[in-house]
């Protein structure tokens, strides 16, 4: 599995807040938080807070990666992903990823 897929499945590779941050794009990150402001309903996204280099690797995480609920229980669970565990399919904290995001859940099984 890529290093870049979070533990929910989505793809950083492809994740403007990633691209964003490498590519130092303001432009990118206005965006951004204009879109996940209006998406999560949530006015403490902003452009400042779109810093991030993946869900899994070493560096600057996007603000909410702390308060993240799949992230701590695949972490809590000594899991990489949530792909690895036996859960997935019963699971009502990652299920909205599943549900909502194209490809997540190809990414958690891909082996």
């Amino acid at each position: 599995m890529k290093e870049l897929i979070a533990c929910c499945g989505l793809d950083c590779e492809t994740c403007n807040a990633r691209i964003a941050t490498l590519t130092d794009d303001d432009a990118l990150r206005e965006k951004t938080a204009r879109e996940w402001s209006a998406m999560n309903d949530s006015p403490e996204i902003t452009a400042a807070t779109i810093n991030c280099m993946g869900c899994r690797t070493d560096g600057i995480k996007f603000g909410w990666c702390s308060m993240c609920e799949i992230r701590a229980c695949a972490i809590g669970k000594g899991f990489a992903t949530c792909g690895e565990c036996d859960e997935i399919e019963t699971c009502p904290t990652v299920a909205p990823v599943l549900e909502n995001a194209p490809g997540a859940r190809e990414n958690l099984t891909a082996r």
